[in-house]
């Protein structure tokens, strides 16, 4: 069963991949680099701030910097316990597979690649800033965005089908949880200081009296 899971995956691999132009060479390569996504991380940062009330912005971005920190590591982690090489190091398609030719060299990824890091971080933002938004549109954009991301990484031959599937599967997973605590955090902390101001008007009272 995973033997022929494994091959309808590299099938769909080679089908997907084999689907490219120098013009979306270009494209896929601008959309799979983390540094082109500076302004949108920018702008929903500046979101986040204006929109949420100055003592409860920071549990925000604090946990969305966690998620990225569990993600990557997590994802880090799978690859080296998994050990599946990327098509572009799997001696058995690794000629025929569509690479990008960057820098005076073809970009090839690392030596594994399941899970995908790239599927994992951006689905795990997707999932907890969609949770924050709480509002379809946004949560539609954000996933449309962690879907052309993920697929790009497949474009450049880096990334079976499988490896971002999966990839995303851990990262909405750990988006939502991170959320999840997110809340759970904000309405411990916010009762601890609440507490601790009613104790303190407590003993002013009994100070006057």
């Amino acid at each position: 069963m995973l033997g022929w899971l494994l091959e309808l995956d590299k099938d769909i691999f080679l089908y997907l991949n084999g689907k490219h132009s120098p013009m979306w060479d270009d494209i896929m390569w601008w959309i799979s680099e983390k540094t082109s996504w500076i302004p949108l991380y920018v702008v929903l940062l500046l979101i986040i701030v204006f929109r949420e009330l100055p003592h409860r912005f920071i549990y925000t971005i604090v946990f969305a910097a966690i998620v990225v920190l569990l993600c990557d590591q997590i994802a880090g982690l799978i690859k080296v316990w998994v050990a599946r090489p990327r098509p572009t190091q799997d001696p058995a398609i690794a000629e025929i597979v569509h690479k990008y030719f960057v820098n005076g060299k073809y970009y090839t990824g690392g030596k594994f690649g399941f899970v995908s890091a790239h599927a994992a971080n951006t689905f795990g933002i997707a999932a907890f800033l969609a949770s924050w938004f709480n509002n379809y549109k946004w949560g539609l954009f954000l996933f449309a965005w962690a879907a052309i991301v993920s697929y790009s990484r497949i474009y450049l031959g880096v990334h079976y089908p499988l490896d971002i599937i999966c990839g995303a599967l851990l990262g909405v997973l750990i988006g939502l949880q991170c959320y999840v605590f997110r809340v759970r955090t904000m309405i411990y902390l916010e009762q601890k200081i609440e507490d601790r101001k009613a104790a303190n008007r407590k003993k002013a009272e009994q100070k006057k009296t």
